[in-house]
C-alpha cells in the first residue's frame, strides 16, 4: 500500500459520521435564527412583527423535531476509537430537557411578540438572540463531553445578557445586564478551570471516560481532580441561582422585559440544573463524597435564603410581583437540588425527580410571567398590591393565576404542585437526609405565607380609586395563548400527574 493510501485511510478513519435527525432540535432554532437575522435587513419596520411569527414557527418546529427521537436511543459525534464516548446523546433525559427548554422558549416568544412592537425594541437583534440561546440550551442536555457542556452553557448565556439589556435608555436594565454579565463570566472562568483541572487528572473530556478514569486517579493527581471537580460545578451553580450565586437574580429579573425574566426564571434554570446532573451524576460519581454533601447544604441554603428574602417583599414596591417571583425562583431552586445531592448517597434514579418537579415548576412559572406580562399592560409598576381585584377585572386571567400559585405553593387544586414536592421530600428521605426533608418541610410551610397572600389578593374588592380609574386593555391574542396554554397544561398535568411523576420512578439514563 502506498504512502497516500495509508494516509487517506487514516484521514477516514478519524471522520464522525452526523445524525442530522437527533440534532435536529439544536439546529432548526440555530438555523431559523439566522434566518431571521438576515431578514431583518431586507425588512421595512412595517413588516418586521412578521419575523417574532417565523420564530414562534421555527420553535414550534423544533419542539415537534422531538417525537421521531422519542425511542431515545440516538448518538452522534463519536470517537471512532471508542464509540462509546459520543458528544451528543439523544437519551430520554435529554428528549425531555430540550422538550422543557424548546416549548419553555415557544411561551416566552408568544409573550415576546407585544413585547418587542410595543416596547422599542429592535426586532431582529431580539428573535436572533432568543433563538440562539434556545438553541445553546436544547444543546446542554444532549452533550457529553465537557467541552460541549461549556460551550452550550455560553451559547444559552452570552444571548440572554444582551436580552436583559435589551431596553435601550432603560437604567434599570442596563444594570441588571451588566450585573448579569460581570457575575456569569466570573463563574464561567472558574468552571473552565474546574474542566482544565479535570481534563488533567484523566485525559479526557468525554464524560463516561471522564468516570472511569477518575475511579482510579493516582495519589498525587487526587487532589488535582477533587478540585477540578468542586471548581466545575461553579459555573452550573451559578446558573441554577444557588446560594451563595444568587445575588444576580432580583435586580435582573426586575431590570428584564418581563418575557425574559420568566424566560431565565425556567430555561436558565433548566440549562443550570441539567449541567449538574451531567458533570455529578455521569462524570463524577467517584467524588460523590465531594459534590454529594456540598450540593445538600447548597440546597438547605437556597430554600431557606430564597424563601426569607420573598417573605419580605412589600406588596407596594415597585417591581414587588416580579421581585417576589424571582426570590421564590431561588427558593425552588433548593427544592430542585435536593434529588441531586440524594443522588450521591443512593443512585441516580434520583434524578428524575429533579425532572418531574423542573417540568411542574416551568410550567406554572412561565405562566405566572405570562400573567404578570398581562397586568403590566395597565400597570407597568407591577406590584403585588397592582393584582387587588384581579378577579373582578379579568377573571380567567385571576383564576389562572391563583392556580400557578397554588401549584408553587403546593396545594389542591395544584395537585401537581404537591405530588412533585412529595417525591423531591421523598428522595430525601431515601437518601438517609433526614435533616434536609425537615428542612425542606418547613420552608414549604414558609412559602405558603406569601403564596397565599398574593392568591387571597387577586379575590379582594379593588380599591375604589383605582376600580374608578382603571382602564380596560384589550388582551393581544398571543399574551392570551400563552397565559391558555401555560394554564391547560398544568391542569392536565393536575389531572393526571403520572404524565410527568413516572419520571421520578424510573430511570433516564441508559445502564
Amino acid at each position: 500500500m502506498t504512502a497516500p493510501t495509508v494516509l487517506a485511510a487514516d484521514t477516514a478513519t478519524l471522520v464522525q459520521s452526523v445524525d442530522w435527525l437527533a440534532i435536529a432540535p439544536v439546529v432548526v432554532p440555530a438555523a431559523v435564527a439566522l434566518l431571521v437575522l438576515v431578514a431583518d435587513l431586507f425588512l421595512t419596520e412595517a413588516r418586521k412583527p412578521v419575523l417574532g411569527w417565523i420564530s414562534v414557527a421555527g420553535l414550534a418546529v423544533a419542539t415537534a423535531a422531538l417525537l421521531p427521537l422519542r425511542a431515545g436511543d440516538r448518538t452522534t459525534f463519536c470517537l471512532t476509537g471508542d464509540p462509546a464516548a459520543c458528544s451528543y446523546t439523544a437519551d430520554h433525559f435529554a428528549l425531555v430537557i430540550q422538550f422543557l427548554v424548546l416549548a419553555g422558549a415557544l411561551v416566552t416568544a408568544l409573550l415576546s411578540l407585544t413585547v418587542v412592537r410595543e416596547g422599542r425594541i429592535p426586532a431582529g437583534e431580539y428573535w436572533f438572540l432568543l433563538l440562539s440561546s434556545a438553541a445553546g440550551a436544547a444543546l446542554l442536555p444532549a452533550a457529553r463531553d465537557l467541552a460541549t457542556l461549556i460551550v452550550a452553557l455560553e451559547v444559552a448565556s452570552l444571548p440572554a445578557f444582551a436580552l436583559v439589556g435589551m431596553r435601550r435608555g432603560d437604567r434599570l436594565s442596563s444594570e441588571a445586564a451588566l450585573k448579569f454579565f460581570l457575575s456569569s463570566v466570573t463563574a464561567t472562568a472558574v468552571s473552565l478551570m474546574g474542566v482544565s483541572f479535570v481534563y488533567a487528572a484523566t485525559g479526557s473530556l468525554h464524560l463516561s471516560q471522564v468516570a472511569d478514569r477518575l475511579e482510579d486517579v493516582p495519589g498525587q493527581l487526587d487532589t488535582l481532580a477533587m478540585a477540578g471537580v468542586a471548581l466545575t460545578l461553579v459555573g452550573f451553580a451559578f446558573k441554577t441561582a444557588a446560594v451563595p450565586f444568587h445575588f444576580w437574580v432580583p435586580d435582573t429579573y426586575v431590570g428584564a422585559p418581563l418575557p425574559v425574566a420568566g424566560y431565565l426564571s425556567v430555561i436558565g434554570k433548566a440549562v443550570g440544573f441539567t449541567g449538574l446532573v451531567l458533570v455529578t451524576v455521569i462524570a463524577f460519581p467517584a467524588y460523590s463524597d465531594v459534590w454529594g454533601p456540598a450540593l445538600a447544604v447548597l440546597a438547605a441554603l437556597t430554600m431557606t435564603l430564597g424563601n426569607a428574602a420573598a417573605l419580605r417583599q412589600s406588596p407596594d414596591r415597585p417591581g414587588s410581583a416580579v421581585r417576589l417571583l424571582a426570590w421564590s425562583s431561588v427558593g425552588q431552586a433548593g427544592y430542585l437540588l435536593v434529588p441531586i445531592a440524594a443522588a450521591a448517597y443512593s443512585d441516580r434514579d434520583q434524578i428524575g425527580s429533579t425532572v418531574a418537579y423542573a417540568l411542574m415548576y416551568a410550567t406554572v412559572n412561565l405562566g405566572a410571567f405570562s400573567v404578570a406580562a398581562l397586568v403590566a399592560r395597565t400597570k407597568p409598576l407591577n406590584r403585588i398590591s397592582d393584582y387587588r381585584g384581579l378577579y373582578a377585572e379579568r377573571p380567567l386571567a385571576a383564576l389562572s393565576m391563583a392556580f400557578f400559585l397554588l401549584c408553587l405553593a403546593g396545594l389542591p387544586p395544584g395537585i401537581i404542585g404537591l405530588f412533585a414536592k412529595v417525591v423531591v421530600f421523598r428522595s430525601a428521605v431515601d437518601a438517609g437526609l433526614g435533616w434536609l426533608a425537615v428542612l425542606m418541610a418547613v420552608n414549604v410551610v414558609v412559602a405558603l405565607y406569601y403564596y397565599l397572600r398574593w392568591t387571597a389578593l387577586l379575590f379582594r374588592p379593588a380599591q375604589e380609586g383605582a376600580a374608578e380609574g382603571a382602564v380596560r386593555i384589550k388582551t393581544p391574542p398571543p399574551v392570551k395563548a400563552a397565559i391558555a396554554l401555560t394554564a391547560v397544561t398544568a391542569l392536565v398535568l393536575s389531572g393526571a400527574p403520572q404524565l410527568v411523576l413516572r419520571f421520578a420512578s424510573g430511570t433516564l439514563f441508559p445502564q
